[in-house]
C-alpha cells in the first residue's frame, strides 16, 4: 500500500540520512515559487531535530519506540504495509541519538526567505509567502511546552468562525510527533498526511487486539478488507472534518479562558492535576464544538471512532458521556448524546471556570484542590 507522497531529490536539498529528500510535485503541478525551496525545507527539519533532541526525553520507552518507528517510516517513504527491517532501524535510531546529542542546547534557526532570514515561530509571516505557492508551514507549541515545526503541500484551505482553516497534505518537514490538527492564534493547521498515518496505526492496533469495541466499529464502516487504500483514504476524509471541528472547539475555549488558563498550567505543570485539568478543557472543548458536530452531521463511522478515542481522564471524569453512547447503541437514537452534550456543556464550562478561580486563590499551590474538585471518585 503506498504513502502519500513520493520520495525524490529536490533541488537545495541536504541529502544526508538525518534529512532524506521529500518532493513536492507528486499530484500536482508545481508552482514556480519565488523563494529556495529546498533551503527552506532543511532550515524547518533542523529545527524539528533541535526539538527532539530536547524534548523526546520526556516520552515514556514504548511511546518513544513507536514514534521513532514511524518516523523512520515517514523518512524512508515506506508503504504502511512494508516490513521494517529491524536492523536498518536500529543503525538509524543510534545515528538519530548521535545526531541529538550535538543539537541538546542549539538555538532554533530562522527560515531563508527572499526579504530575509525569518523567525521559525513568525508563522503568519512565513505562510504569507509560502502559502501563494502551495505551501504551508506551522511552528507552534505543544503539550509540555514542546515546539512543533512542519512544512508540508497545502492542499486547501477555508475560513469558519472567523478562524483560517489550512489543510495540507504531503509533508515535507516534521518532528518527532506529528499531532493531526493544531491550534495557533487565529489559524487551524490539519495534516492529513499525518493523521493517514495515525488512523493506519489505529487499524494495526486493532488488528493485533480488537479489545476497543468502538473501533471495531468505527472500522467496519469502512471496507479494509476488500481495499484497503481505499478503506484509509475514505476514513481519513471523515475524520478530517472531526479534527476541524475538535480544533474550532478549542479556538472558542482558549479565547473565552485568555491567558489565565496556560498561567495555570504552568503552576501545576508535570502533575496529575494537570492531566485533570487538561482533560476538563478537552471536554469544554468538545461540548462546545465536536459533540454538536459530529451529532449534527450523523456520521456513525465519526461518532465511533471519537469514543474509540475516548479514554483515559476524559473517560473517567464524564463516564456519563460514555453511558450515553451505550443507550444510543442500544436504541439507535442520538438523544442520549445530545443530552449528555449539553449537560456536558454547561458543567465543563463551569469546572473550568472553578479551576481559575482556584488557582487565583492558591497559586501554586492550587494543585490538591484541582484534583479534589475533579476527583471522580465518591468522597
Amino acid at each position: 500500500m503506498a504513502v502519500a507522497c513520493k520520495s525524490k531529490t529536490m533541488p537545495g536539498r541536504d541529502m544526508g540520512a538525518a534529512n532524506p529528500p521529500r518532493t513536492p510535485t507528486q499530484g500536482r503541478h508545481l508552482v514556480q515559487a519565488p523563494f529556495n525551496l529546498g533551503a527552506i525545507v532543511s532550515a524547518v527539519q533542523t529545527n524539528c531535530h533541535i526539538s527532539d533532541a530536547q524534548y523526546a526525553g520526556d516520552l515514556t520507552l514504548c511511546t518513544f519506540l513507536l514514534k521513532m518507528r514511524e518516523l523512520y517510516r515517514w523518512e524512508n517513504d515506506l508503504p504502511f504495509t512494508a516490513e521494517l527491517p529491524k536492523a536498518a532501524i536500529g543503525d538509524w535510531m543510534n545515528e538519530r541519538e548521535r545526531l541529538w546529542k550535538g543539537m541538546e542546547t542549539a538555538l532554533y534557526v530562522p527560515l531563508p526567505l527572499p526579504d530575509g532570514e525569518t523567525d521559525p515561530f513568525e508563522v503568519e509571516a512565513i505562510n504569507q509567502v509560502l502559502a501563494p505557492a502551495g505551501y504551508i508551514y506551522s511552528g507552534g507549541y505543544g503539550r509540555a511546552c514542546k515546539p512543533h515545526f512542519f512544512l508540508a503541500r497545502l492542499a486547501r484551505q477555508e475560513e469558519r468562525h472567523g478562524l483560517r482553516i489550512y489543510v495540507s497534505d504531503c509533508e515535507y518537514a516534521r518532528d518527532l510527533d506529528a499531532p493531526p490538527g493544531m491550534l495557533l492564534q487565529d489559524s487551524i493547521f490539519v495534516r492529513t498526511e499525518a493523521l493517514r498515518r495515525w488512523l493506519w496505526e489505529r487499524y494495526e492496533e486493532w488488528s493485533w487486539n480488537k479489545r476497543n469495541e468502538a473501533l471495531g466499529r468505527a472500522l467496519a464502516c469502512y471496507d479494509f478488507t476488500r481495499d484497503t487504500t481505499g478503506a484509509l483514504e475514505a476514513m481519513t476524509r471523515v475524520e478530517t472534518e472531526s479534527v476541524i471541528l475538535h480544533e474550532l472547539g478549542e479556538a472558542r475555549v482558549e479565547a473565552e479562558l485568555g491567558q489565565d488558563w496556560p498561567h495555570f498550567l504552568v503552576d501545576v505543570m508535570r502533575s496529575r492535576a494537570e492531566i485533570m485539568a487538561r482533560a476538563a478543557r478537552d471536554l469544554y472543548a468538545d461540548c462546545v464544538s465536536t459533540l454538536p458536530g459530529l451529532l449534527q452531521q450523523a456520521t456513525p463511522a465519526a461518532i465511533h471512532f471519537y469514543f474509540a478515542n475516548f479514554i483515559g481522564m476524559r473517560r473517567k471524569l464524564f463516564p456519563e458521556l460514555l453511558q450515553a453512547y451505550t443507550a444510543w447503541l442500544e436504541q439507535g437514537s442520538l438523544e442520549p448524546l445530545q443530552q449528555a452534550a449539553t449537560h456536558g456543556l454547561a458543567h465543563w464550562q463551569s469546572r473550568v471556570g472553578d479551576l481559575l478561580r482556584l488557582h487565583r486563590e492558591l497559586g501554586e499551590r492550587a494543585g490538591p484542590a484541582v484534583e479534589a474538585l475533579l476527583d471522580p471518585a465518591p468522597h
